[in-house]
């Protein structure tokens, strides 16, 4: 099974993940930029991270065979603290970077003002340098926060084609399946969606734009949702062409519209050789 994660947080998860997930099949992802529990307090945080999903991530992920990509923002979570807006200021400076395949993640957690205003920043952002857009839907009041996410996917002007809207459920899929925006569904150990939950949504909807994602991070949470929901799949009636148009063949499509996926890892680990990681000759 060829899998590629379209969202995952491997700045939290371990080599051993990076080691499962290749023996799973996972041979591309992206990382989106993300809050790390913990809240930031400057804007400088920001430029060390950043730079970590640049180069660090990349080097990690080389060294199992998995092309690794990002997606820049500042995340709603944080986007209501008033001592980071600066780090909207840094975005166009990483926008233009190689292996940076969207702007995200943006969107909404709980629906304030501030959240409002970041959201119609990114969303000219990806305008303008011309790249996806990857956009949070909150995880309370889904079908509130979904219509208010769409709203402002029309007034910002950007073709829905750019944009994904991910943490999808059942209450909201099918605004977004209208809307023309791709869908995504994080699914999650306890939370979120499950593997069979999803079956039963591409079973009514189709896997047009349909894409699955594990959204792992430092949350209980599980690098191998998607290869565990790409199995379910097979046991409800889907074929390998499906399985693969889902975990492999959307995500390409979608995040290939930034012209910088990298999906040949062949020579990838040359370029970081001297990196930390290979102290003691490995």
């Amino acid at each position: 099974m060829r899998i590629f994660d379209p969202h995952i947080h491997m700045t939290s998860r371990t080599t051993d993940d990076y080691r499962a997930m290749a023996d799973a099949g996972v041979e591309a992802l992206v990382e989106p930029a993300f809050w790390l529990g913990q809240p930031r307090t400057s804007v400088e945080t920001f430029v060390d991270y950043f730079d970590g999903l640049l180069g660090w991530e990349p080097f990690r992920a080389s060294q199992f065979g998995i092309s690794h990509h990002c997606a820049i923002a500042l995340n709603p979570k944080e986007a209501n603290d008033p001592r980071l807006k600066g780090v909207m200021d840094l975005l166009p400076r990483y926008l233009v970077k190689d292996r940076v395949v969207a702007v995200g993640e943006t969107g909404y957690d709980s629906m304030t003002p501030a959240e409002d205003e970041i959201l119609a920043r990114h969303l000219e952002l990806a305008i303008e340098h011309g790249l996806p857009a990857l956009v949070h839907t909150p995880h309370r009041d889904k079908a509130v926060g979904t219509k208010r996410t769409l709203d402002v996917v029309r007034e910002s002007g950007i073709d829905p084609g750019m944009v994904v809207l991910d943490h999808l459920n059942e209450l909201s899929v099918p605004m977004v399946a209208e809307s023309g925006c791709w869908m995504a569904f994080s699914v999650y150990p306890d939370t979120k969606m499950t593997e069979e939950r999803m079956v039963r949504i591409l079973t009514e909807f189709g896997t047009d734009r349909m894409m699955v994602n594990s959204a792992a991070d430092w949350g209980h949470s599980d690098a191998l949702k998607t290869l565990k929901t790409g199995q379910a799949m097979l046991a409800g009636g889907f074929d390998d062409k499906d399985v693969e148009k889902v975990l492999w063949s959307n995500p390409v499509d979608f995040y290939g519209q930034s012209g910088r996926l990298e999906l040949n890892n062949a020579e990838v680990a040359e370029e970081y050789d001297g990196n930390s990681i290979k102290r003691g000759g490995s």
